[in-house]
C-alpha cells in the first residue's frame, strides 16, 4: 500500500469511494462524497493534505485536511480540519485509517499547521491525541461538543486560544 497526494485523475474515483465507504460507516448524513468536492473547490483546500491509500492500483481510503478558523473576539487563528476520512469496507481493521491519520498529521507540522480538529466518534479519534475542544475553550456552533475534537501537532499551540471553531 502507498499513501500519495490525491491528483484530478483520482477525483471521480475518490468520490465513489467516499459515497460508499459511508454507507457503512456508523455516523454518516450521505452526503460526505459532495462535501469533499466543496472542500475541494473552497480556498481551504490543501493539496498537500488530500491523501489516498492505494493498494495495487484501487484507492481504498482517503483523507482531507483543510484550513478553518478558530473565532476569538477580535481574532482570528488558523487551524486544521479532518474531514472526511475513509477506508473501503473490505480494507477496513487493516490500519489504513490510522496510516491516513499519522501521514497527513506529520505533513501539516512539516507545512507550519499547529492544531487539528475532527468531528467525529470520540472511542475512534482518541486514539490520535484527539481531545474535546471544549477543555481548551474552544466550542463549535450546533454541533454536540462530545463530538468536536482537537488535537495539538504542536504542543502548546492552544494556550490561550478560546472562541468557535469553523467546521465549513
Amino acid at each position: 500500500m502507498i499513501i500519495r497526494q490525491e491528483e484530478p485523475k483520482d477525483f471521480a474515483e475518490i468520490y465513489d469511494l467516499v459515497k460508499v465507504a459511508f454507507q457503512t460507516a456508523k455516523v454518516a448524513d450521505g452526503n460526505e462524497q459532495d462535501f469533499v468536492n466543496q472542500l475541494r473547490a473552497s480556498d481551504n483546500y490543501i493539496p498537500e493534505l488530500a491523501l489516498v491509500a492505494e493498494e495495487n492500483g484501487k484507492l481504498v481510503g482517503h483523507i482531507m485536511l483543510t484550513k478553518n478558523y478558530i473565532t476569538a473576539s477580535s481574532s482570528k487563528v488558523e487551524a486544521l480540519l479532518l474531514a472526511p476520512l475513509c477506508v473501503a469496507l473490505e480494507y477496513r481493521n487493516r490500519g489504513i485509517g490510522s496510516k491516513l491519520v499519522e501521514h497527513s498529521f506529520e505533513l501539516a507540522k512539516k507545512l507550519g499547521y499547529r492544531a487539528v480538529f475532527v468531528v467525529g466518534d470520540p472511542a475512534y479519534y482518541s486514539r490520535f491525541g484527539f481531545k474535546r475542544s471544549v477543555l481548551f475553550g474552544i466550542r463549535a456552533l450546533n454541533i454536540p461538543d462530545e463530538y468536536v475534537m482537537v488535537h495539538e501537532l504542536v504542543a502548546g499551540a492552544l494556550v490561550d486560544v478560546t472562541g468557535t471553531v469553523t467546521v465549513m
